[in-house]
């Protein structure tokens, strides 16, 4: 493999890369659509479109006249964090956000995979600082700007060699959140038929057999009663979540500066899709700021957390093994001792049901919307008995188990893959060594 003082310097309009601009508006959202993809979407190099706001069949096809997304292309940020670049999925087609840029390899001096490492390396970052316009409240790139960027240019057989490893990694990462994604589906579905449509109750009462071991299926009454929440099963109540978990608000103190070394406080980035937390950046304070910050409370393994100011409702469940403070707009939400069931704790606060309740609670400001931290133990759920919930934990807690090891896994390989790319670039790894290192983590 060729070393990095070998490879040319060129630009990126010398490189046949091309920068398209979004259109300078926003369309209007609708309940179902295509993905309006925005920097919040953009997530460790990947595009993630399961929190996009969604356009109508319209307003996409005037939305990407200008700037229609294709494989391969690269969303780069201009603002808020400029430099930042993330892929789309194959295949998804989307509206591209205000602020972003799509980057464009004709494949004459880049090929078009390997677009996506090259404005990750060590060299971007020193054209991100070379053109960087600091501004009095946002720094920002100049669309003119960015097609000057001068990178070292590997050979094209080279950059094929690089893609293939670092995308190796990213597909096993890849593969890890869609088997999430079917893990999560799964418990959500098995949470919504026992404890929300009441499926098993229903077949009971309708004098079928409700499909399930005798031992469980004997947990299930076979007749409803009514309740303030509507029709639910025979002896079950309506309660607040006070009544299985304990509520405690997060420090109301000054945010503590940032350390380079030190104890996780949780921001609302950490937070992502299925009720899952990424501790893969993570804002780092000193021990004695730590100390004062979980002077309330310390999440650990099996408590969630819910923001109630802003992105009100986002939750995630404490993995395994790890332990931080809270951040500003956070709310911990600990199982009862009585009460020892996470996993139905995660699955009821995240099921449709609660977000109502949410919602409902929700005032709705001028600037962020908030839920008052005194209103979340008294949002409402339909209250199972202990045995059926402990047949729930016995069945889903596993499944959960086995999307956190997943997500650790992909931490640990993101990281690999992030170590691997400048060295890479730079020419100081070759390529075989780099297989081999790739072999023995995944």
């Amino acid at each position: 493999m060729a070393t990095s003082a070998r490879w040319p310097e060129l630009s990126l309009r010398e490189a046949g890369v091309a920068l398209i601009d979004c259109e300078h508006r926003t369309p209007p959202a609708v309940p179902d659509g295509y993905p309006y993809v925005a920097i919040p979407q953009m997530k460790s190099g990947r595009i993630d479109p399961t929190t996009a706001r969604r356009v109508s069949a319209e307003d996409y096809v005037d939305w990407t006249r200008k700037a229609l997304p294709r494989d391969h292309d690269v969303v780069l940020s201009r603002r808020t964090n400029p430099g930042e670049t993330a892929v789309a999925p194959p295949g998804l087609e989307y509206v591209l956000g205000q602020n972003l840029v799509l980057l464009r390899a004709d494949g004459s001096r880049v090929y078009p995979p390997f677009l996506r490492w090259l404005v990750r390396g060590p060299e971007w970052w020193e054209q991100i600082g070379r053109f960087l316009n600091v501004g009095a409240v946002f720094d920002s790139l100049r669309c003119a700007d960015v097609p000057n960027f001068r990178l070292r240019i590997p050979r094209i057989v080279d950059q094929e060699w690089m893609s293939a490893v670092l995308g190796a990694l990213d597909d096993k990462i890849e593969l890890n959140r869609r088997m999430n994604e079917t893990l999560e589906a799964t418990a959500r579905a098995l949470f919504k038929s026992w404890f929300v449509d009441f499926d098993p109750v229903r077949a009971k009462s309708e004098g079928h057999d409700p499909g399930l071991p005798p031992r469980v299926a004997d947990l299930f009454p076979d007749s409803f009663d009514d309740s303030e929440l509507g029709e639910i099963p025979a002896g079950w109540t309506v309660e607040g979540l006070g009544a299985i978990a304990d509520v405690v608000d997060c420090s109301h103190a000054r945010k503590p500066e940032r350390r380079t070394e030190g104890r996780p406080l949780l921001q609302l980035g950490n937070i992502v899709p299925y009720g899952m937390l990424d501790p893969s950046d993570l804002f780092l304070i000193d021990a004695s700021d730590y100390e004062a910050w979980t002077a309330r409370i310390e999440v650990r393994e099996g408590d969630c957390v819910i923001t109630n100011v802003g992105r009100v409702g986002a939750v995630a469940q404490i993995p395994h093994g790890f332990r931080a403070a809270l951040g500003r707009n956070m709310t911990g939400i600990r199982c009862r001792p009585a009460w020892p069931y996470p996993t139905h704790l995660i699955e009821l606060i995240r099921s449709d049901a609660f977000r109502a309740e949410v919602d409902a609670r929700t005032d709705t400001g001028t600037i962020l919307d908030a839920l008052n931290v005194r209103s979340i133990p008294r949002l409402r759920h339909v209250h199972p008995c202990a045995e059926l919930v402990r047949a729930f934990e016995v069945l889903a807690r596993p499944i959960r188990t086995r999307m956190e090891d997943a997500a650790m896994e992909s931490r640990n390989i993101t990281a690999l893959r992030d170590t691997l790319l400048p060295r890479l670039i730079s020419g100081e790894l070759r390529v075989p060594d780099a297989e081999r290192m790739v072999d023995a983590r995944i």
